[in-house]
């Protein structure tokens, strides 16, 4: 589904809410004093792995500063070192307003996370009194699930070998018949809305062997089907 249609699709389902074309500095300037909020990923999954420029991110960032707005970056997708850093939004130096967390959060285990500071946390407990509570969040066994899991990526320090990796696998991917890398870290194109990609997002544990023997396939699979 194209961003268009996209838009038109969705559009008279969600009264009061527009949409902003992603990565145009133009479309900034639809954020007002009356905008609540913007809700962005900070790099784009299911569109094919679209990454936005820093110039952009930034200027997103000191428009709803600016306005008032709140930024919400949705890092369901691109948190704990898949991107090479432990949040995307460090890439950009910036910082949001309230996160969204998921996936790897609970390595393995359902579990999801709103972050926010105290200040806008404070906001959600009236009208209606305790309406942001979740029935099954912060369940003991995911959440000790979710700690080990940090706790590994950190001690180990898996993060820090995303970036030579990356490098690997667009090494090791060249082929006239490959037209586009598009990604960040171990994020490498999605194809749920992007019909002529493929995704690349092994875990960050992955050897450089296994990333050759990877690409081995994908690329008798490439020349195959051309």
């Amino acid at each position: 589904m194209g961003n268009e249609d996209f838009k038109q699709a969705y559009r008279p389902l969600l009264p009061g809410v527009t949409f902003i074309n992603f990565n145009d500095p133009v479309d900034l300037d639809k954020i007002d004093d009356q905008t609540a909020c913007v809700i962005i990923e900070t790099i784009q999954g299911e569109a094919g792995i679209r990454v936005p420029d820093a110039a952009y991110m930034q200027a997103l960032r000191g428009r709803c500063s600016e306005t008032g707005t709140l930024l919400i970056f949705d890092e369901i997708q691109t948190a704990f070192g898949r991107t090479g850093k432990l949040f995307a939004f460090e890439h950009f130096n910036i910082v949001p307003d309230i996160l969204l967390l998921a996936k790897a959060l609970g390595g393995g285990m359902p579990v999801g996370a709103f972050i926010a500071s105290h200040d806008i946390m404070s906001a959600l407990k009236e009208n209606p009194i305790l309406g942001h509570i979740t029935t099954f969040g912060g369940h003991p066994v995911c959440c000790a699930a979710g700690l080990a899991a940090l706790e590994v990526l950190i001690d180990e320090d898996f993060v820090s070998t995303v970036a030579k990796k990356e490098a690997f696998f667009r090494k090791l991917l060249i082929r006239p018949t490959i037209k586009e890398i598009r990604g960040k870290g171990l994020m490498l194109d999605w194809f749920l809305h992007c019909s002529n990609c493929m995704r690349i997002a092994p875990p960050l544990i992955i050897t450089h062997d296994e990333i050759k023997n990877a690409c081995e396939v994908i690329l008798e699979a490439v020349e195959y089907f051309s």
